[in-house]
């Protein structure tokens, strides 16, 4: 039997701006950069998880907003099936700036491990399933936008084939300081929102 799905819960950040479901939770006026945004918001969060200051930028925006989708639906308490479908279209392209920038330095040619591990944008996905204990499927594409078509087809396979009882999912995206945005969302047989094309699709274009 077909199952009916919905979008449980969802979050965004972008313009140094946390919002869950639609209402602003938090904002940094006063952040200069990314970096500073992300640190601020940790600490809102009042998290304990030493190893965030090690990620990269794309790793920490992952990082966040899933936590707050799956902290505040509880998913875990449902299930532990719960697989996830990311996508962007810088790829880990900040990062893999900051390796090549190593490698061009000859007079101080030391490239770091601790940047390098960080050149594939699944890492963040993968700091989520380490956090949160998730062995079930995931996967991170690249394309030009985010493809809301695309996104509802793979959700809902992955729940009507019952490789996974529900699906975080979204598009974290960083290319630099200024141009980064996460939509991060949970996909579930639990919710009020269908989960569709056109629904995904108003609620990443809805100007908070």
């Amino acid at each position: 039997m077909k199952k009916d799905l919905y979008i449980k819960a969802h979050c965004k950040i972008k313009n140094n701006q946390l919002f869950f479901n639609d209402e602003l939770l938090f904002k940094d006026e006063e952040a200069e950069d990314l970096k500073s945004f992300l640190k601020s918001t940790y600490k809102f969060l009042e998290l304990k998880y030493g190893k965030f200051f090690k990620m990269d930028s794309l790793s920490k925006l992952t990082f966040l907003a899933s936590e707050i989708v799956l902290t505040k639906t509880n998913a875990k308490e449902e299930t532990e099936n719960i697989a996830l479908v990311f996508s962007n279209n810088a790829s880990s392209l900040e990062t893999d700036r900051k390796h090549q920038k190593s490698i061009d330095n000859l007079d101080d040619y030391f490239p770091s491990p601790a940047i390098f591990v960080y050149t594939l944008p699944n890492i963040g996905i993968g700091e989520v399933s380490i956090r949160h204990q998730l062995k079930s499927e995931n996967a991170f594409f690249v394309f030009n936008e985010y493809n809301a078509d695309f996104h509802t087809t793979y959700e809902s396979s992955l729940i009507q084939s019952n490789k996974a009882e529900a699906v975080l999912a979204g598009w974290t995206n960083v290319d630099n300081d200024k141009n980064y945005e996460a939509f991060v969302y949970l996909v579930s047989t639990k919710g009020k929102i269908e989960h569709n094309k056109k629904e995904l699709n108003q609620i990443y274009t809805n100007k908070n």
